[in-house]
């Protein structure tokens, strides 16, 4: 068989509906689907509107900080309007033109109220900054924060994508999620709602999950687990969706590396979880949790 012959016939195998149903969201009208491409690019000209000079143009002075936010900002609203759209439509069921319209409104509208918050979302970056430098005897200056430390560019996705997931955006808030996911080793669902002051040191393989509520003045390290114990079934044998069933984890908490905690449980105020630990039950306030003593335990010297 020839080389076209075989390239045929795997393009018509691979465009035959059955084999792709699960693969393919039919969208409205043909509307493109969401880019990540796209919003990696709305991204990164938000941060450089929340650390100008630390990325996008290097250059910017106090002189000209008002016009490269500004034309910034632009960009940023037009791509954003855009990509709210094409994932509204990714979702929509509605099979009259007149709903496209609806769509584009509301995204227009959407877009506004998010640059709206964005003063408030540096606020609540620059006090996750401190809190790294304050809980990080390595950390030279709050600059070194910004450009090296995995925690800030995984809060600053989720903090742009907790904005739009609060707003009722659809597919958006978890491609940024994911993308400081893949380049950071953490997790955070965009759902998950984390107050000031945030850090989590070194970061590879922390995991927060939707519904975890994170106090202030909390410190975690990597690979803890912020999850779920148990995915309540309905009367169908399907997942219910939308329940609380992650942690909450009140103020002045901090949690060491590789340690677990599942289910809707509530980490007291002040707690400190030792390394590698299993927790599935409330912990008091104040407490101080760790495992126990491994007995008869060779010493290697």
């Amino acid at each position: 068989m020839t080389r076209d012959r075989i390239l045929d016939q795997t393009v018509n195998r691979l465009c035959d509906a059955p084999s792709f149903r699960l693969m393919v969201n039919r969208l409205a009208y043909d509307k493109p689907m969401p880019s990540v491409d796209a919003l990696a690019s709305l991204v990164d000209l938000l941060r450089s509107v929340l650390f100008p000079g630390y990325f996008g143009d290097s250059h910017v002075s106090a002189e000209s900080q008002r016009y490269a936010v500004g034309s910034a900002l632009n960009r940023a609203a037009h791509l954003l309007t855009e990509q709210v759209e094409r994932g509204y439509c990714f979702v929509c069921t509605h099979q009259d033109r007149g709903a496209c319209e609806e769509c584009r409104t509301r995204a227009q509208e959407v877009t506004l109220a998010f640059l709206e918050r964005l003063p408030e979302v540096r606020d609540l970056l620059a006090l996750d900054v401190e809190a790294a430098f304050d809980g990080d005897p390595a950390a030279k200056n709050h600059g070194e924060v910004i450009f090296c430390y995995p925690s800030i560019r995984a809060l600053t996705n989720h903090r742009i994508a907790h904005e739009l997931y609060k707003l009722g955006v659809d597919v958006i808030p978890r491609i940024i999620g994911e993308m400081a996911h893949a380049v950071t080793g953490i997790d955070i669902h965009p759902g998950a709602r984390i107050g000031r002051r945030f850090f989590i040191d070194h970061g590879t393989g922390t995991v927060i999950g939707e519904t975890t509520i994170i106090g202030d003045n909390v410190r975690i390290y990597q690979g803890v687990t912020l999850g779920a114990k148990s995915f309540p079934k309905d009367e169908k044998d399907r997942l219910v969706k939308g329940l609380p069933r992650h942690p909450i984890v009140e103020d002045d908490v901090i949690i060491y590396s590789n340690a677990t905690v599942l289910g809707r449980v509530t980490i007291g105020k002040g707690a400190v979880v030792g390394g590698n630990t299993w927790i599935t039950t409330d912990v008091p306030a104040g407490a101080r949790i760790s495992q126990p003593p491994r007995e008869n335990v060779q010493q290697v010297v």
